[in-house]
């Protein structure tokens, strides 16, 4: 089966089922496993060059919010005629993170083949682990999707097991810094399974901006820095967009020395499988947990 992926979540999924042989297309932001998608033809590009740009002058571009407005994404629609697809997976989420599913669909009605275009739409951690068996049983492998749903589970009820019991500090987590943004649909239950009590936004909940004031008023006792599709360094470039905020040194968070940076588009923006080692990451983020493999300073690391 021939699979085209439109979504960075989509090909970790591939990736999870074993199937990254019959990934004949995906987009430019697809980077995992990184040996296995490099030599995968690339059907997307960037409208804008977002390392040029400020986060206030990414959100502006896409309509004044860093969710709402226009794509990121151009589709290269001959690319994807030429690959033949059996298979596209694409999402209807959020018409800034990915190409949308109004979009694709009307390309692939445009092409000669028959290509089904399967829309991906997780809001909730149960959400993210049933899109494997949603995606495996189009592709034709629902019982290796169903047994890699139920070990990611148990990895996730390890995490939980692990924090029982523990004092559940107060948690900020900041999907974009300007404007200011909490991290919303699954991040939430990731911060509750790690043993954390999420602020700002509720398990499922499709966030919008957030004004400092209420930052200052949740007082939390850690501080999530992970914005939408910025690996650390990138975020790192700006973390002076907090830093210089009033009453920044107040905050509990900063006061202890528990504000982190964290792999945004790894662990915690894209609704993928690797979303379980997120929550192992806060696991050791929030009590010093082990669980899973030893957290790397490429995943977290605390602001300097």
């Amino acid at each position: 089966m021939r699979i085209v992926s439109l979504l960075p979540a989509a090909t970790d999924i591939v990736a999870e089922l074993g199937l990254m042989e019959g990934l004949v297309g995906r987009t430019h932001e697809c980077d995992w496993p990184p040996r296995e998608v490099a030599g995968v033809p690339v059907v997307t590009g960037a409208d804008l060059d977002q390392d040029a740009l400020s986060s206030r002058e990414i959100s502006d571009a896409v309509g004044g919010s860093a969710h709402s407005g226009s794509s990121l994404y151009s589709l290269d629609t001959e690319a994807l005629a030429a690959l033949r697809p059996d298979v596209v997976l694409t999402q209807d989420l959020c018409d800034v993170c990915a190409v949308s599913y109004e979009r694709v669909s009307r390309t692939v009605r445009l092409l000669d083949a028959d290509t089904r275009v399967l829309s991906l739409e997780p809001r909730t951690l149960d959400d993210v682990l049933d899109c494997l068996v949603t995606v495996g049983s189009v592709l034709g492998v629902r019982g290796r999707a169903a047994s890699r749903r139920d070990g990611l589970r148990a990895r996730l009820d390890r995490v939980r097991a692990l924090t029982a019991g523990r004092a559940r500090p107060r948690v900020v987590a900041i999907e974009w810094l300007d404007p200011l943004w909490p991290a919303g649909h699954w991040v939430p239950e990731q911060i509750s399974a790690a043993g954390g009590e999420a602020l700002l936004a509720g398990p499922g909940e499709h966030t919008g901006p957030m004004t400092w004031d209420a930052v200052r008023a949740a007082r939390p006792d850690v501080l999530l820095v992970l914005p939408c599709g910025f690996p650390p360094e990138r975020t790192l470039r700006e973390t002076d967009l907090l830093t210089r905020l009033p009453g920044w040194s107040e905050l509990p968070a900063v006061r202890s020395g528990r504000v982190w940076v964290l792999d945004g588009p790894a662990y915690f923006n894209r609704p993928g499988p690797r979303v379980v080692r997120g929550a192992e990451v806060l696991a050791h983020v929030l009590h010093g947990v082990g669980a899973g493999a030893a957290v790397t300073a490429g995943e977290a690391r605390p602001l300097p």
